[in-house]
């Protein structure tokens, strides 16, 4: 496996996707009713890992790394957030909350790694054949 050369181009891409990605979090986030249970941050992280997982769906992904790492790392890396996901099951226990922090430590995980294998499972099918002309 050859490395490719770290340009600054491909890190101000990233930073960019990492910036959009950051943004689309924190509207879902104000979007969302105020509730016990934290269902903005699992959806945002469990959305964010399929579309991870299905990323190389897209031919222009496969193609170009630098898309890749926009989308990948950057616009996805800035809209999962585990250190909400942390923070927030950490609140849950101390506020006495300790079977919904667990609930929510395991839903995300599950849901998480469910997404993420769903997506690389449907990003594995064959290409359309309109896709490849």
């Amino acid at each position: 496996m050859t490395r490719r050369p770290l340009r600054a181009v491909d890190v101000l891409l990233v930073a960019a996707g990492g910036a959009v990605g950051a943004v689309l979090r924190h509207l879902v986030d104000v979007a969302a009713p105020d509730t016990l249970f934290p269902w903005p941050t699992l959806a945002i992280n469990v959305v964010g890992a399929f579309v991870l997982g299905a990323l190389p769906i897209l031919a222009v992904v496969r193609r170009s790394p630098r898309v890749a790492a926009t989308l990948g790392p950057g616009l996805l890396g800035g809209f999962t957030t585990v250190s909400a996901w942390a923070g927030q099951t950490r609140d849950l226990a101390a506020g006495g909350h300790v079977v919904v922090a667990g609930a929510y430590l395991a839903l995300t995980l599950a849901a998480g790694l469910s997404a993420a294998a769903l997506g690389q499972h449907l990003s594995g099918r064959p290409e359309p054949e309109e896709a490849v002309a």
